[in-house]
């Protein structure tokens, strides 16, 4: 039976098809890298409908990025290191540009510290040479800040306020899953 985990599995049965064996993972997260300044642009402007779609397809481009490479078997140094750095990257942009705005500072600048915090424990174990990838608990946190911040784009993109505390209570949880993670991490 195949290992690869079943997302995977769906992504490559699907949108993996239509990516051309040219475009390598590397390329996606060089993508991420160019593509978070835009999405953070239309935040901050108060394009909230263009900056959800941005920010969503940039988060998928996340999936994408790490299904094109354990599935095409290109999993690389390069990006090991540099995927959690697009991944840190664009949601401290948003919680920088959105959340701290529209929910809680304490709330944001918890998030971001906590995220600093994992990415110079990933960069601290790759420079000792220990390779650190994301646990379960790390994904999950991803996967709940992904849809914190689409729910508060959401929220404000077509005027309904009840999105703010569910936004809230999404990040609440993300921070207690950051938290394992960050214990966890490397174990």
């Amino acid at each position: 039976m195949n290992a690869q985990p079943f997302f995977d599995r769906i992504l490559a049965a699907t949108v993996l098809r239509m990516i051309p064996r040219q475009v390598t993972p590397n390329h996606v997260t060089v993508f991420r890298f160019a593509a978070t300044p835009i999405v953070l642009y239309c935040i901050l402007i108060g394009q909230y409908q263009w900056g959800l779609l941005a920010f969503m397809i940039v988060s998928f481009s996340d999936a994408v990025d790490g299904a094109l490479a354990r599935t095409r078997n290109q999993v690389t140094e390069w990006g090991k290191l540099y995927d959690p750095l697009a991944d840190k990257l664009l949601i401290a942009s948003m919680v920088l540009g959105v959340v701290v705005r529209e929910l809680n500072l304490v709330l944001g600048l918890t998030i971001v510290a906590i995220e600093a915090a994992i990415l110079g424990l990933a960069w601290y174990g790759h420079s000792h040479g220990r390779s650190m990838q994301a646990n379960r608990w790390g994904k999950m946190k991803m996967t709940l800040e992904v849809a914190g911040v689409s729910v508060l784009l959401l929220g404000l993109a077509f005027g309904i306020p009840e999105t703010l505390a569910i936004s809230q209570a999404t990040f609440v949880v993300a921070i207690l899953f950051a938290l394992i993670s960050l214990i966890t991490y490397g174990i």
